[in-house]
Order: structure tokens, then C-alpha cells, then sequence
């Protein structure tokens, strides 16, 4: 863990004296896209749902890094600034999406596991369907805590400078999804 740790914030380090020379910006910042593109994907993946969503809030997240970059002062770590941009990328496209939405709210949620598994990087898996569903039925806090604890393995202090809400909270936030989440599963499992 250490070294990793201590591997994260030399590539930062490599990453930000780049884009801090004029010369070196695009290399930089396409070491930058390359270094954390999957990992924002996964991210913003289980807050949208989506591969083709995915992708464009990703993108979209790239562009506010890319607009943003002078700006970013090392207050927090490079990915946790990045992360944060896309989960506000996320939530804002969320609710453009169901402004958007012509169907009623019944037909979209009964449409969503359809959606699923025709999805080609979704694996139909049973139990990760069954996840996804109970993921739905969570307050949005709730389904965002339980996500960056979950899925990007945060720590509840890295969740905290993203969300501004603190450590307790979170861990109240995230052990009562994970208590909705096994009520679900286990009245849902056949």
C-alpha cells in the first residue's frame, strides 16, 4: 500500500510538472488522460449507469480538467480534484436526463435492467443485476457514499474533502445503504 501510495504521488508529481510548462501541457495532459481515465470511467459508471453516458460525462469531465488545470492549487490530490469535477459532471447530467425524460418514471426504472443487459459491458451476472437494482432504490446520497466506498474503494476522508460532509456522516450514510442494499437482495433473490 505504501508503495503505491508513494507510486501515485510520484506520477502526480510528473504529471503537474508537466502541465506547468508550456512546452510539455498536451504530453502532460495526455499522461494525465491515460493515468486516470479508467478509473474516472468505473466511477462515473455506477453513478450514471450507462457505457454511452459514461463516456460522455467522461468527456465532459476531461474538458473541465483540461479548461481547470491552471487553476488547480494542490489542495487536495490531482485524482480527487479530477473525481470530484466528475461526480458534479455526473449529477448534472443525471438531472439533465430527467428533465429530458418523455417516459414516466415507471416505465424508465422498468426499462433500466433491460437497458442492462443489453449493455455489452454489462455481464447479466444475477447478484450484480440484483446490485444495481437495490443501487436505484437508494436515497442519492446514500447510492454516492456507497459507490466511492464500494466501487473506488475511497477512504471515508477522501470522501469527505469530496462531498463536504463529514466522516461520521458518511459512515452513517454508507452502513445504511449497505443494510437497504442486503434487505433488497434478499426479498429480490429467487
Amino acid at each position: 500500500m505504501l508503495k503505491s501510495a508513494e507510486h501515485n504521488k510520484g506520477t502526480e508529481k510528473k504529471i503537474l510538472s508537466q502541465l506547468r510548462k508550456p512546452q510539455s501541457f498536451d504530453k502532460g495532459f495526455r499522461f494525465l488522460v491515460e493515468t486516470y481515465q479508467e478509473r474516472l470511467y468505473w466511477h462515473i459508471r455506477q453513478l450514471v449507469n450507462l457505457h454511452d453516458d459514461a463516456d460522455e460525462v467522461l468527456q465532459n469531465t476531461f474538458i473541465k480538467v483540461y479548461r481547470g488545470i491552471k487553476n488547480f492549487r494542490g489542495d487536495a490530490q490531482l485524482y480527487t480534484w479530477m473525481h470530484r469535477i466528475g461526480t458534479n459532471e455526473a449529477l448534472t447530467f443525471l438531472k439533465k436526463k430527467k428533465k429530458r425524460a418523455t417516459v414516466g418514471l415507471d416505465n424508465e426504472e422498468s426499462g433500466l435492467m433491460e437497458t442492462l443487459e443489453a449493455d455489452r459491458y454489462f455481464d447479466g451476472d444475477k447478484a450484480t443485476a440484483l446490485l444495481q437494482e437495490a443501487l436505484e432504490e437508494l436515497p442519492k446520497k446514500q447510492r454516492q457514499v456507497f459507490a466511492f466506498r464500494y466501487y473506488d474503494e475511497l477512504s471515508y476522508n477522501e470522501i469527505s474533502e469530496i462531498v463536504g460532509t463529514s466522516v461520521g456522516g458518511l459512515k452513517a450514510s454508507y452502513h445504511h445503504a449497505v443494510k437497504k442494499i442486503e434487505a433488497y437482495v434478499r426479498a429480490n433473490i429467487d
